[in-house]
């Protein structure tokens, strides 16, 4: 069997292990010109530039970082490496869709120096896995990050505090990336956006009690996605999730047992007649199959997944709303394969 092969053979054994280990190598030793390609991008991906030494100093980290994280396949978000990052972003008042965005440049870059290696590069047999590894890992590392930064005080655009989800401002940074990331690599995503039917009739029932509904159903939620799913709180009544690599009827049948569950387990009491009160969701799974090089707009995405849950609400409330496509994908002119060599 040769060198390839056994990558292939053994995805999940010791062979990963030494693949893991010889990507963050490569990365490492050209860590000086994954950051300085990045940098020469990143300045001018938003409004205000951004002076070159303080992009040359946060580029390196993430470049190191994202080293680390592909080697141990884990990062702390309470270790002295996220430490380091989050003093860098602090010095400039970094915001958090900033900081994806030099993420997101970080990985690719990272990608394109990969892909030029003889052993592990885009021609050979063990580059799916080896462009898996660098995209999880950049995935973990933001995720660590958001983990450590909501523990500031005052941080208020990262965590919502009564749900303890991601914030929709984070949402918003995260889901702009990782489409744009479907969209260069041809993958699959799906978004579920689940809403509280009659939320405002709820608060009719009691002070306070549409906010303790609300904090057990982000608590119920979080527990049927992944570390690395992102949940977030959409509006006053909804909450969004954003599942990366997952089989669009693995996702529907994900919603439909968060709504079968949220109408079995929570419920609250009227204070007028002391009898038990059912909770129930309306939601909309929107399951997307993009092509290497479609253009993917996020506004008209969320505006699809409401829709559908006006549709759920139209239809009887307590139901799931299955949509499999999305209404304004553009197409590129001329379809090619997906962008493996980044």
């Amino acid at each position: 069997m040769n060198s390839n092969s056994a990558y292939a053979d053994d995805a999940n054994g010791n062979v990963q292990d030494d693949l893991r280990q010889q990507v963050s190598a490569i990365v490492l030793e050209r860590v000086d010109v994954v950051t300085a390609d990045t940098v020469a991008i990143f300045p001018y991906s938003g409004a205000e530039a951004l002076d070159a030494e303080y992009c040359h100093k946060l580029g390196r980290l993430l470049a190191e970082l994202l080293a680390l994280v592909i080697r141990d396949g884990r990062i702390d978000p309470l270790g002295g490496f996220v430490q380091d990052l989050h003093r860098v972003v602090l010095e400039r008042a970094l915001s958090m869709e900033r900081l994806f965005t030099f993420a997101y440049l970080t990985e690719r870059t990272t990608l394109d120096e990969l892909a030029l290696s003889e052993t592990i590069g885009a021609t050979t047999e063990p580059w799916p896995l080896v462009a898996q590894l660098v995209r999880r890992a950049s995935f973990d590392l933001l995720g660590a990050y958001a983990g450590r930064a909501q523990l500031e005080p005052g941080d208020a655009a990262i965590i919502d505090k009564l749900t303890t989800l991601h914030t929709r401002p984070m949402l918003d940074a995260v889901l702009a990336k990782e489409i744009e990331r479907a969209g260069r690599f041809g993958s699959a995503f799906s978004l579920i956006l689940f809403d509280v039917d009659r939320l405002s009739a709820i608060n009719q029932h009691g002070y306070g009690v549409g906010d303790k509904v609300l904090e057990r159903l982000g608590i119920l939620i979080r527990q049927y996605f992944r570390h690395h799913d992102w949940v977030a709180r959409y509006a006053e009544d909804s909450i969004a999730v954003l599942l990366n690599s997952t089989d669009a009827d693995h996702a529907s049948e994900l919603a439909e047992r968060v709504r079968a569950t949220v109408e079995e387990r929570l419920e609250f009491t009227d204070h007028r007649t002391e009898r038990p009160v059912r909770v129930t969701l309306s939601a909309a799974v929107i399951n997307v199959q993009a092509a290497a090089g479609d253009f993917i707009d996020p506004e008209r995405l969320l505006a699809d997944a409401e829709a559908a849950v006006g549709r759920a609400k139209e239809h009887g409330r307590n139901r799931v709303e299955r949509v499999d496509g999305y209404s304004g994908v553009r197409r590129a002119a001329n379809p090619q394969a997906p962008d493996t060599s980044v």
